[in-house]
Protein backbone atom coordinates (compact mmCIF):
# COMPACT_ATOMS: atom_id res chain seq x y z
CA UNK A 1 0.00 0.00 0.00
CA UNK A 2 1.50 3.74 -1.04
CA UNK A 3 2.14 5.84 2.20
CA UNK A 4 0.03 9.10 1.87
CA UNK A 5 2.55 10.87 3.45
CA UNK A 6 5.71 9.33 1.29
CA UNK A 7 7.32 11.78 -1.02
CA UNK A 8 8.04 8.78 -3.69
CA UNK A 9 4.90 7.11 -3.52
CA UNK A 10 3.31 10.24 -4.45
CA UNK A 11 5.80 10.62 -7.54
CA UNK A 12 4.78 6.86 -8.47
CA UNK A 13 1.23 7.66 -8.06
CA UNK A 14 1.63 11.15 -11.00
CA UNK A 15 0.60 12.75 -7.77
CA UNK A 16 4.14 15.14 -8.14
CA UNK A 17 5.97 16.01 -11.39
CA UNK A 18 8.95 13.97 -12.11
CA UNK A 19 11.34 13.20 -15.47
CA UNK A 20 10.41 9.50 -15.99
CA UNK A 21 12.64 8.11 -17.34
CA UNK A 22 12.18 3.97 -17.22
CA UNK A 23 9.15 2.32 -15.62
CA UNK A 24 7.60 -1.53 -15.32
CA UNK A 25 4.98 -3.17 -13.46
CA UNK A 26 7.02 -2.98 -10.34
CA UNK A 27 9.39 -0.09 -10.55
CA UNK A 28 10.03 3.27 -12.13
CA UNK A 29 12.99 5.16 -12.47
CA UNK A 30 12.98 8.95 -12.74
CA UNK A 31 16.26 11.67 -12.60
CA UNK A 32 17.15 12.84 -9.40
CA UNK A 33 15.90 16.64 -8.78
CA UNK A 34 19.41 17.03 -6.62
CA UNK A 35 21.74 15.34 -9.53
CA UNK A 36 25.36 14.23 -8.56
CA UNK A 37 26.35 13.80 -12.12
CA UNK A 38 24.02 14.23 -15.46
CA UNK A 39 21.82 11.00 -15.76
CA UNK A 40 21.65 10.41 -12.00
CA UNK A 41 18.54 8.42 -11.45
CA UNK A 42 16.42 7.11 -8.27
CA UNK A 43 15.32 3.51 -8.96
CA UNK A 44 11.85 2.92 -7.04
CA UNK A 45 9.88 -0.25 -6.31
CA UNK A 46 6.30 1.19 -6.74
CA UNK A 47 5.39 -0.53 -3.65
CA UNK A 48 6.23 1.48 -0.44
CA UNK A 49 8.88 0.01 2.00
CA UNK A 50 10.93 2.19 4.17
CA UNK A 51 13.93 0.63 3.09
CA UNK A 52 16.74 -2.47 2.47
CA UNK A 53 15.40 -4.01 5.45
CA UNK A 54 11.70 -3.74 4.28
CA UNK A 55 11.78 -4.08 0.63
CA UNK A 56 10.23 -7.58 -0.36
CA UNK A 57 12.74 -9.96 -2.18
CA UNK A 58 10.71 -9.36 -5.69
CA UNK A 59 10.75 -5.35 -5.72
CA UNK A 60 14.05 -5.70 -4.45
CA UNK A 61 15.37 -7.83 -7.79
CA UNK A 62 12.87 -5.68 -9.91
CA UNK A 63 14.83 -2.77 -8.68
CA UNK A 64 18.24 -4.22 -9.48
CA UNK A 65 17.39 -5.00 -12.68
CA UNK A 66 15.69 -1.82 -13.26
CA UNK A 67 19.01 0.03 -12.00
CA UNK A 68 21.10 -2.15 -14.19
CA UNK A 69 18.65 -1.24 -17.23
CA UNK A 70 19.50 2.10 -16.56
CA UNK A 71 23.49 1.91 -16.37
CA UNK A 72 23.21 0.82 -19.32
CA UNK A 73 21.17 3.85 -20.85
CA UNK A 74 23.73 6.23 -19.00
CA UNK A 75 26.68 4.66 -20.34
CA UNK A 76 25.21 4.55 -24.23
CA UNK A 77 23.56 7.53 -24.48
CA UNK A 78 25.38 10.02 -22.19
CA UNK A 79 28.49 8.66 -22.71
CA UNK A 80 29.23 7.77 -19.45
CA UNK A 81 32.78 6.10 -17.86
CA UNK A 82 30.65 4.03 -14.94
CA UNK A 83 28.45 3.51 -12.70
CA UNK A 84 27.86 3.94 -8.93
CA UNK A 85 25.37 2.32 -7.36
CA UNK A 86 23.80 3.44 -4.33
CA UNK A 87 21.53 3.02 -1.51
CA UNK A 88 21.35 4.38 1.90
CA UNK A 89 18.85 2.43 4.67
CA UNK A 90 17.95 4.77 7.49
CA UNK A 91 19.14 8.17 8.68
CA UNK A 92 22.50 6.84 10.23
CA UNK A 93 23.57 5.97 6.17
CA UNK A 94 22.14 9.25 4.88
CA UNK A 95 18.65 8.26 4.00
CA UNK A 96 16.50 10.94 3.19
CA UNK A 97 13.16 10.08 2.14
CA UNK A 98 12.49 6.77 3.71
CA UNK A 99 10.87 4.59 0.61
CA UNK A 100 13.78 2.41 -0.29
CA UNK A 101 15.69 3.40 -3.72
CA UNK A 102 18.80 3.13 -5.15
CA UNK A 103 20.63 5.79 -6.42
CA UNK A 104 22.30 5.28 -10.05
CA UNK A 105 24.75 7.54 -10.51
CA UNK A 106 26.53 7.85 -13.94
CA UNK A 107 30.66 8.97 -13.29
CA UNK A 108 32.59 10.59 -15.84
CA UNK A 109 36.00 10.95 -16.35
CA UNK A 110 37.68 13.54 -14.50
CA UNK A 111 34.11 14.35 -12.71
CA UNK A 112 35.23 16.19 -9.21
CA UNK A 113 32.05 14.12 -7.59
CA UNK A 114 33.41 12.31 -4.31
CA UNK A 115 30.44 10.37 -2.30
CA UNK A 116 28.80 11.14 -0.57
CA UNK A 117 27.82 14.12 -2.62
CA UNK A 118 25.97 16.80 -0.68
CA UNK A 119 22.26 17.18 -2.04
CA UNK A 120 21.77 20.85 -3.63
CA UNK A 121 19.00 21.51 -5.77
CA UNK A 122 19.87 21.13 -9.84
CA UNK A 123 18.86 22.87 -12.78
CA UNK A 124 15.25 21.74 -13.72
CA UNK A 125 16.15 22.27 -17.42
CA UNK A 126 18.99 20.62 -17.57
CA UNK A 127 17.33 17.60 -16.03
CA UNK A 128 14.39 17.96 -18.45
CA UNK A 129 17.04 17.72 -21.51
CA UNK A 130 19.36 14.73 -20.01
CA UNK A 131 16.15 12.56 -19.24
CA UNK A 132 14.81 13.37 -22.90
CA UNK A 133 17.97 11.49 -24.10
CA UNK A 134 17.22 8.71 -21.54
CA UNK A 135 13.95 8.04 -22.29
Amino acid sequence: MPDPNCLFCKIVAGELPSQRVDEDERTVTFLDISPATAGHALVVPRAHSADLLEIEAGDLHASAVAAQRHAQRAMERLEADGVNLFNSSRSAAWQEVFHFHIHVIPRYSGDPLRLPWRSRPGDPEEIAAVAERLR
